[in-house]
This record gives structure tokens, sequence and C-alpha cells, in this order.
């Protein structure tokens, strides 16, 4: 698993790893990134499927819930085919923004 951090968000990757690998990881390594806005950088899965994508829902919902962005990067699966509690980006950049807006929608609402 690769942790690329920058100010507060960090960027997780993984390379020829299976999807269930790469969460059992995630969750082992998550108190080292809990307090960061995180970006699940799924490019590196040939093939993907939105029940995959929905194996990251527990672990994305308890760290929205802690006042942090979660996103997942795949180009595989869109938005429109996941539930509106978990959050896909097609692009490295889309998820940065995201995570912008809702830096910006945090700091507002204080």
């Amino acid at each position: 698993m690769i942790f690329d951090k920058d100010g507060t968000t960090t960027l997780i990757y993984q390379e020829k790893k299976s999807l269930s690998i790469f969460l059992k990881n995630l969750d082992e390594k998550y108190s080292e990134v809990k307090n960061d806005n995180l970006i699940i950088n799924l490019f590196s899965f040939d093939t993907l499927t939105s029940g995959d994508v929905m194996e990251f829902l527990d672990i994305s919902n308890r760290h929205r819930k802690s006042g942090k962005s979660f996103v997942i990067v795949t180009d595989k699966v869109s938005y429109d085919d996941v539930p509106d509690e978990i959050i896909v980006a097609p692009t490295l950049q889309e998820a940065k923004d995201i995570i912008e807006m809702e830096e910006i929608e945090r700091d507002l609402e204080l």
C-alpha cells in the first residue's frame, strides 16, 4: 500500500493486488491516515464493478462522519452506479476538486 501525502490529503493506492487485500491493508493502516482527507486510487485494477466500490462503503461512512473527505477514483464505475453515500470521481483532479469543495463547505458551516 502506497501513501502519497499532500497537505491534508492522502492519496492511497496499491499495485498488483486484489481488492480484498487492498481493503484489508487499508483497514490495518487506517489509523495512520484517519485525520486526512482520503483519495483512494483504484486505477491499478483492470476490472471493477459497482459492487467492488461498495466494499468501501463502511470505511467511507466512518471517515466522512469524522469530518473528512473520502473519494474513490476510478473510470470503470460511474458515480451514478453507486449510492450518494460513496463518492466516485473519474480522475485524480476531480477527486482533488471534490475535496476542495467539501473543505470550503465545512469551513462555511463553522
